[in-house]
């Protein structure tokens, strides 16, 4: 949650948590409120593909989407194979996926992504793709 809450802090108008575990959820929460930004927050506590199901039918476009799953079980793939067709985002989106090193991305074209850019460091990645047009 602290990257959706460093957004918040620096001007986005809105963001969607999504979180599966009840400790983490409850410190995502707890760290809205304590920052008052509780108001300009969504979140869900449900595992990331039903929170994709609840939230393809928006028209919102987000802006930024940044995942951080658990590293090496392949959850980067199950979630852009999810999100592919949602109205919730577009070719302008950024989709930012923090991975392990030895993640590997090269499948991304044939779901319909671009590799925007990859910024590695000492113990992961960050991977900047967006929606071919």
């Amino acid at each position: 949650g602290g990257i959706g809450i460093e957004a918040l802090s620096r001007g986005a108008t809105h963001a969607v948590f999504v979180e599966k575990n009840p400790k983490a959820l409850k410190c995502i929460r707890d760290n809205l409120a304590f920052t008052h930004l509780d108001g300009k927050a969504e979140v869900l506590g449900c595992d990331v593909l039903s929170a994709i199901s609840r939230l393809k039918g928006q028209k919102e476009v987000f802006d930024v989407i940044f995942m951080d799953p658990p590293y090496n079980m392949e959850w980067e793939k199950k979630v852009l194979e999810a999100m592919r067709d949602a109205a919730f985002l577009d070719e302008d989106t950024w989709i930012i996926v923090e991975a392990s090193l030895d993640t590997d991305f090269a499948y991304v074209q044939e779901l319909g992504y671009d590799i925007l850019r990859e910024k590695r460091y000492k113990t992961n990645k960050h991977v900047f793709l967006s929606r071919l047009p």
